[in-house]
């Protein structure tokens, strides 16, 4: 079996690892390349991916495999590989045609499931659109996460930030945000949160270890600060465990959505790189949902909307935000899509 690598050079895995290597990744661009001369040694893994049914730039793939071998490496098995991720060497073909040879099954087994990295950086962002959302008088928020994971984001008022030149937060906070600023601050607004509540497919627990484990495998080998960062995030989650529910989103948002809202609240929904995960029906539906909601909202029960997706041309992420009941949109950033910069460019709706 020849490698992943087309004769234009283009595969997903090699794609994925520029981007890495663009993000300063050099490690795991070295990993995903590796991964993509090696993979015939992986035949179970090699089936489902060559036949993977969607794209795999939608889900993931690249990153799912990244996932299963440091997932390998952090259980030391097998050692080759682990001493790679140590440092101890630099032969990431030898280490990783060894990992794929002996745990085949491991890999496809993880890569079955959507990659879980509840990247806590982007409640930078999601805090900013907080701040802009233009209300009549000050409001509480009750947060409803779409694709939640393990919803450490639904913990973002613990957490302190710095937004340029602002802070905002919980100044006391051991899990600190600071992304790299450009542009102008977003509005200096206090954010209130009155609850928070998600949904995931297959919800994970920050109590439980295994949970902890495998989003911890998903943080890039290379970057220690965003592995710290996430370990003290599942320390508060554990303290303060977030409420997030199983099932699908569309059904859960418009059960959410039907329950009556307390008058001076805010509604806000939020989602966090996870529309490219759904079907187009299932978002079209999810849309709907929304419109609906949005066309009974008032002043005194407004609704918001809260998105940090990649555009449909997957060339940018972008934080919109829209507010109903005027149903107006704002794309108030251009973002990293792991949260670590973000260009303000709007301040509020209208």
């Amino acid at each position: 079996m020849n490698n992943l690598a087309t004769a234009s050079d283009d595969h997903e895995f090699l794609k994925q690892a520029r981007r890495c290597r663009a993000m300063g990744s050099n490690f795991v661009a070295s990993v995903l390349e590796a991964a993509d001369r090696q993979l015939q040694h992986a035949p179970v893994t090699a089936a489902m991916i060559l036949g993977w049914p969607g794209d795999p730039a939608a889900a993931a793939l690249a990153m799912r495999v990244n996932g299963a071998l440091h997932a390998l490496a952090r259980r030391g098995t097998p050692q080759c590989l682990a001493e790679l991720y140590g440092g101890e060497h630099n032969d990431f073909d030898g280490a990783v045609a060894t990992a794929f040879a002996q745990q085949d099954d491991f890999i496809a087994h993880w890569i079955r499931t959507p990659t879980q990295t509840n990247e806590v950086a982007r409640a930078a962002a999601i805090m900013s659109a907080l701040m802009a959302v233009p209300l009549l008088r000050p409001m509480p928020f009750e947060l409803l996460e779409l694709g939640s994971s393990c919803g450490l984001n639904l913990n973002l008022a613990r957490y302190a930030y710095r937004l340029g030149p602002l802070s905002a937060g919980d100044p006391t906070s051991a899990v600190r945000i600071e992304p790299h600023w450009r542009g102008l601050a977003p509005p200096l607004s206090p954010v209130s949160i009155a609850a928070a509540r998600g949904v995931d497919l297959q919800p994970l627990n920050a109590s439980n270890p295994d949970d902890r484990e495998r989003l911890l495998s998903f943080a890039w080998a290379d970057q220690p600060a965003r592995s710290r960062r996430l370990e003290e995030a599942l320390q508060i989650a554990m303290i303060h465990p977030p409420r997030v529910d199983r099932g699908d989103a569309g059904t859960w948002l418009a059960r959410r959505l039907d329950e009556p809202q307390k008058p001076g609240t805010c509604r806000a929904i939020v989602h966090s790189m996870v529309l490219q995960y759904l079907h187009v029906a299932e978002r079209e539906d999810i849309a709907q949902t929304i419109t609906a909601a949005g066309a009974r909202a008032t002043e005194d029960r407004p609704l918001v909307r809260i998105s940090f997706e990649w555009t449909s041309d997957r060339r940018e992420v972008q934080l919109c935000l829209t507010r109903w009941p005027t149903g107006t949109t704002t794309v108030l950033a251009r973002c990293d899509p792991y949260g670590d910069w973000l260009e303000w460019l709007g301040t509020s709706l209208a």
